[in-house]
């Protein structure tokens, strides 16, 4: 219980540093979370809580994939000022975008 607790509040921290950042300094603020900083955090605690190099480098494999494809969700917010999209259309229109990219990410987990 205790390693969880401590992982979620470096967690918690890291967003919350980037969440305050914005409002200073967007653009470093995006930089630094477009970082792999919570891959680098989560794969650090996944391998020392498990012990399992396989799973672990299944589990970089993932991510590997999952990040490009997690663009998907930002489409939305680059076509709003064309399609006159609110802030919660964009929001809501990038999550179905999640959905269609979770079955890509799928798809080209089993090819590799």
């Amino acid at each position: 219980m205790t390693l969880f607790l401590f992982k979620t509040i470096i967690a918690g921290m890291v967003i919350s540093f980037c969440s305050w950042l914005s409002g200073k300094r967007p653009d470093l603020a995006g930089f630094l979370l477009a970082l792999p900083v919570a891959s680098l955090i989560a794969l650090a605690f996944s391998y020392s809580e498990h012990k399992d190099i396989q799973a672990t480098i299944a589990f970089a494999k993932s991510i590997f994939v999952a990040v490009p494809v997690s663009f998907f969700f930002f489409v939305p917010f680059l076509l709003a000022g064309k399609l006159h999209l609110s802030f919660w259309q964009s929001y809501s229109a990038g999550l179905g975008m999640l959905v269609i990219g979770f079955f890509i990410h799928k798809t080209i987990l089993t090819l590799i």
